[in-house]
């Protein structure tokens, strides 16, 4: 695998986690500089690593890099970061520094408080789905608007509008009060669905499913599943859902693409372990 294959396949994995990482530390008010910050560590790794080649931890470069920058950004603008301290009470006796977090487990909750605050009701459920392609899946702009059936400058005014929104409304980037759950779990899970209906049903004219939706939903999905707090049996019903719909991908199109329906399908194909999972996902929503 060469730098530029590398690189791609890191940006769908590691974007979100570093960009969920300092959107937390920044706030969703801040989002633009989480996103800066983010996209100029895969821009320097794409320079540097054509030049001198690629580093024997790609992934821990990444994030030195992430946390470097972030702190560099800190020192650049005293004020700011003196307010970020107060705002988030964040504790600077022990250094001199703010300290970026990417450890497994703060990267995990982030993503999962990202999820909340980004599948926000105030906001179309359209810009729901496309700021999580955007920030928790890695999918770039032309993607999104590929899945959308729309044009780049769409989906920018889009989501810049969705992030106005959350930025005027102050939405903080953790998970709700117990007291308010499950509600916003619904409004959560509704953005999932229809994100996992979009690449089970495409609605793009060059594909008639999109696996890479339906697999980053059911990732999202399984954020939810993966905290005690969130492990509720509507979550793990849709996982069900997504599991026997998923299961039967290999049977659903021809060797050109075309759908074929279900009566007409080699159920041989049918992914006998995904089957297994939706059952065994479905038992838990008892």
């Amino acid at each position: 695998m060469n730098g530029k294959e590398l690189i791609a396949q890191l940006f769908k994995t590691e974007y979100r986690k570093i960009i969920s990482v300092l959107c937390k530390l920044f706030g969703i008010v801040h989002i633009e500089i989480a996103e800066d910050i983010t996209n100029d560590t895969f821009l320097l790794a794409s320079e540097t690593w054509g030049l001198k080649g690629i580093p024997e931890n790609p992934t821990a470069w990444l994030y030195t890099v992430a946390k470097n920058k972030t702190k560099d950004y800190f020192k650049r603008h005293k004020t700011f970061s003196e307010r970020i301290v107060v705002d988030f009470k964040l504790n600077q006796n022990q250094s001199e520094e703010i300290e970026v977090d990417l450890s497994h487990k703060n990267i995990t909750d982030s993503q999962l408080q990202m999820i909340f605050a980004i599948c926000n009701p105030i906001i179309p459920a359209e810009a729901q789905i496309g700021l999580a392609l955007r920030i928790l899946c890695g999918f770039g702009i032309d993607e999104i608007a590929e899945a959308f059936l729309t044009n780049k400058e769409t989906i920018n005014k889009r989501l810049f509008r969705a992030k106005e929104k959350l930025r005027k409304e102050n939405i903080k980037i953790e998970l709700p009060t117990e007291n308010v759950l499950n509600s916003r779990l619904e409004t959560v899970l509704t953005t999932l669905y229809l994100l996992f209906n979009e690449g089970y049903h495409s609605s793009t004219q060059k594909t008639h499913l999109r696996k890479e939706l339906c697999l980053e939903a059911m990732r999202l999905n399984y954020f939810l599943i993966d905290n005690e707090i969130t492990n509720k049996p509507i979550v793990n019903a849709l996982m069900a859902l997504m599991c026997f719909h998923s299961s039967r991908f290999e049977a659903r199109t021809n060797q050109i693409g075309e759908p074929i329906l279900y009566d007409q399908q080699d159920r041989k194909l049918w992914n006998e372990e995904l089957i297994a999972k939706g059952n065994f996902y479905l038992v838990q929503k008892c």
